[in-house]
């Protein structure tokens, strides 16, 4: 992976984490264990601290930066989706940032809360317990429910156990110019499935 070192701090990765060759980890940035960090996901650590919390997934193409004596942090468990930009924010405790949404500095996402997908938060913004936020600016639409959180935790631990299975099988290869005869399906582990309405 592309790690750099800035103005002497180097980056700090925990043995369990996975993170994709073509992430870009730079200066004042924590990854805890059971962290998946995705493809071309983007931690620039040259102002503040950017910490990710045991089991905290940050998908593909995500980007973390924050300002100087702030903390970015998504905290235990948190689950970021693909394109989701977080900018000196707190995410708290098995909470979700839908895709391509954007949580704003100084802003709080409350624990087990929700973030619809393409959701602005603006700057401080002081979010409480399992909110279902939506919209631009996101606003609370209603409590997230004992079903979401199942549904949400599934999808979690999809990624903890992808961070395992890419840790063990992910390897660069020449792509093969015809698919085989038999392909076989990959699976997840869990039953998750997509979430049609809210």
């Amino acid at each position: 992976m592309p790690c750099y070192e800035f103005e002497g701090l180097v980056p700090v990765v925990d043995p369990a984490a996975y993170v994709h060759p073509t992430a870009v980890l730079i200066g004042d940035v924590i990854v805890g264990p059971g962290v998946y960090i995705g493809p071309v996901a983007s931690l620039r650590g040259d102002y503040g601290r950017l910490i990710l919390e045991e089991g905290a997934n940050l998908q593909d193409g995500c980007v973390m930066h924050g300002y100087c004596d702030m903390d970015t942090v998504v905290e235990r468990d948190g689950h970021i989706g693909h394109g989701a930009i977080l900018h000196g924010c707190v995410i708290r405790r098995n909470a979700l940032v839908g895709m391509n949404s954007v949580v704003m500095d100084g802003a709080v996402i409350g624990e087990e809360s929700i973030v619809a997908a393409m959701s602005f938060v603006k700057a401080g913004f002081q979010g409480e317990a399992r909110q279902l936020l939506v919209g631009s600016p996101a606003k609370p639409i209603r409590q997230v429910s004992d079903q979401d959180m199942h549904w949400k935790g599934l999808n979690t631990k999809e990624y903890q156990d992808l961070a395992i299975r890419s840790g063990k099988t992910m390897k660069e290869v020449m792509p093969l110019v015809e698919m085989e005869l038999n392909r076989p399906r990959l699976m997840g582990t869990t039953d998750v499935k997509p979430k049609i309405s809210a």
